[in-house]
């Protein structure tokens, strides 16, 4: 299936595709329930729809229940988060929306632009390879990036560059909304001042002062230890840019 196939989708069939790659993404064994608990559903209405996604060669369902995405089902998947991610790109750094606002925008607008519209964006957009989150747009890109480590795994004294926050956490507004307040993104140079797993918190210093997060946030983003070479981040066209 090619990119234009996918943006002929339904919605409700490119928003579980999404939720399954984002769910696959963090997890080693996605099921119904899984992606049910990341969709805020019931597991009989995501497993009723990945059976759909089944019949249409989209979604392969092994023993046990476990899904995974077939080869057309990943091409549709990688294609509808670039639409995506090229949205929030626009929305963020040229019409001046928060993550969380461009995030939710970007939803409602992934399956409205057309192939030429995507490709004019891209071109416009400088050719990302990441959301602004930091995450990669498709699986060829992912191969060919470190992984990263969880910020929660760090120590006092470690320094280290913010380098994608999860699509895990892309979930969440709040977090985004605070983590961009903090200037927590992907680039930043960040010092980890205390970590206590007692109190379930990490303290660091990052580009506008200190912060605070729990471990369980932490862990859902991914920091490169000392600093990280800029190349790996992502700037629009000045061109561009609001300011």
């Amino acid at each position: 299936m090619n990119r234009r196939a996918s943006s002929d989708l339904s919605g409700a069939t490119q928003e579980y595709l999404l939720a399954l790659r984002s769910a696959a993404v963090e997890e080693t064994r996605v099921t119904a329930a899984t992606v049910a608990r990341h969709m805020g559903v019931s597991t009989q209405a995501a497993s009723e729809m990945y059976r759909r996604l089944a019949a249409e060669g989209l979604v392969c369902q092994a023993e046990g229940r476990e899904l995974t995405l077939t080869q057309p089902g990943r091409a549709a998947a990688d294609g509808i988060f670039r639409r995506h991610a090229l949205l929030e790109w626009l929305l963020t750094s040229v019409v001046g929306l928060g993550w969380a606002e461009s995030d939710e925008e970007a939803a409602r607008l992934q399956g409205a632009i057309s192939p030429r519209v995507e490709a004019r964006l891209d071109e416009l957009l400088g050719h990302p390879e990441t959301c602004p989150h930091g995450n990669p747009i498709d699986v060829a890109i992912a191969a060919r990036r470190p992984a990263g480590v969880s910020l929660a795994s760090l120590e006092a004294g470690d320094v280290a560059t913010v380098y994608r926050i999860t699509e895990t956490a892309e979930e969440d507004p709040a977090l985004l909304s605070y983590l961009e307040a903090r200037a927590l993104t992907p680039g930043a140079r960040i010092e980890i001042l205390a970590r206590s797993a007692s109190l379930d918190a990490v303290t660091l210093e990052g580009p506008i002062g200190r912060a605070t997060l729990g471990l369980r946030p932490a862990s859902l983003v991914r920091v490169l230890r000392g600093e990280a070479d800029p190349s790996l981040f992502h700037r629009v066209p000045g061109r561009l840019r609001i300011g």
